[in-house]
């Protein structure tokens, strides 16, 4: 891809909130299952559009600069429309709620959400990039959090802050991920994605830094989310490379996974040091377990990480309509639900206008 590109706002995306036939009302404690047999497990609720990384594969700096119109606070979700929709997600089945951004740790007082969402009967989790997270780890965790996954692209100084494009230091991270693990928040995942010959020669120093620690390396796929990275196949390091590479140094072994619908293949090593895992949605499409479903930063619901349109949510919280109402309508989006994008990526669907990982999370 070559040229300006520029990212399709949520705002320039969204679906009416659809009309389906059959019952007025969906009773609470109904469990969903969409097109294909999917049922709805996993929402993952991104908080704020901005970031104080410009990762090159998420917010690059020549789309994401300093005049970019982010939204306004009137615009997001308040705490209390988040709690509302996650209460009515877990009546329909929800097991796990994931808060992502860009970058959730900007969003003031997000302790106070926690605190809200930790008292629905679900596992917490949070995506940061880590580089609060040693102001904001124990607050986290006396709020009712879960487990954190941090983001990490390389031990290397210059390799990470090419990554980031801002001038934040590994250390940093690092110093994070630490502050995590003291206040317990374990076990941590460290998420990293692999652009070829751009950071891949720092899967071998993550693997040893990682091995032993307790905490899990993932290795992700360079995905086309959205529309501004400039994504190019010739620079997807496939997972089995990944796999290969460092078995050669450390041999691995299969393991099963924790749960029907987990995105990450997981590998032991076999000298019992611990596991990593990869994430290959280019090579090795998940699409046929999917059970995820994102909710944007203004309150479009996406059933997809390469969608192109949502359905507002927002506007029916704020028109006064009963949980009853949200409840009937988040449930005919998810059975309407038919996406299968991994499966059927080609050169001409990657042009295509996506809304945005920042909008929505990873």
């Amino acid at each position: 891809m070559s040229g300006r590109v520029i990212p399709i706002r949520i705002a320039d995306a969204v679906s009416p909130a659809p009309t389906f036939a059959g019952p007025t009302v969906i009773a609470s404690g109904e469990t969903l299952s969409d097109q294909r047999g999917r049922r709805v497990r996993d929402l993952r609720i991104s908080v704020t559009d901005r970031c104080n990384f410009r990762c090159v594969y998420c917010m690059p700096k020549t789309v994401f600069g300093r005049d970019y119109p982010f939204l306004a606070r009137g615009d997001l979700l308040s705490f209390e429309e988040i709690e509302r929709i996650a209460r009515v997600f877990v009546d329909h089945g929800v097991e796990k709620i994931r808060i992502t951004g860009g970058e959730p740790l900007l969003r003031r007082h997000i302790e106070n959400l926690i605190e809200e969402l930790a008292r629905l009967p679900v596992e917490l989790t949070l995506t940061t990039n880590g580089s609060l997270l040693t102001k904001k780890a124990r607050a986290l965790k006396d709020a009712g959090l879960t487990r954190v996954t941090v983001s990490l692209d390389g031990l290397d100084d210059a390799v990470f802050k090419r990554m980031n494009d801002v001038d934040y230091a590994v250390g940093d991270v690092l110093a994070g991920i630490d502050a995590a693990a003291a206040a317990g928040l374990a076990p941590l995942k460290v998420n990293c994605v692999v652009k070829r010959g751009t950071n891949d020669e720092q899967i071998l120093p993550l693997v040893r830094h990682f091995r032993g620690s307790g905490h899990i390396v993932r290795f992700i796929e360079y995905m086309d989310v959205g529309s501004s990275n400039g994504w190019n196949m010739t620079e997807v390091m496939p997972s089995r490379d990944v796999i290969a590479r460092i078995h050669a140094e450390f041999p691995l072994e299969p393991i099963g996974a924790n749960y029907d619908g987990e995105v990450a293949e997981r590998w032991r090593f076999v000298d019992g040091q611990g596991e990593i895992g990869v994430i290959s949605s280019v090579t090795q499409a998940f699409c046929a377990t999917c059970t995820r479903v994102r909710l944007s930063t203004e309150g479009k619901l996406y059933t997809c990480l390469f969608a192109q349109s949502g359905h507002d949510l927002r506007a029916l919280l704020r028109d006064a309509n009963s949980d009853d109402a949200l409840r009937t309508t988040i449930a005919g989006i998810w059975r309407g639900r038919d996406d299968r994008y991994s499966e059927i990526r080609t050169a001409e669907t990657a042009r295509n206008r996506k809304i945005e990982m920042s909008y929505i999370g990873g």
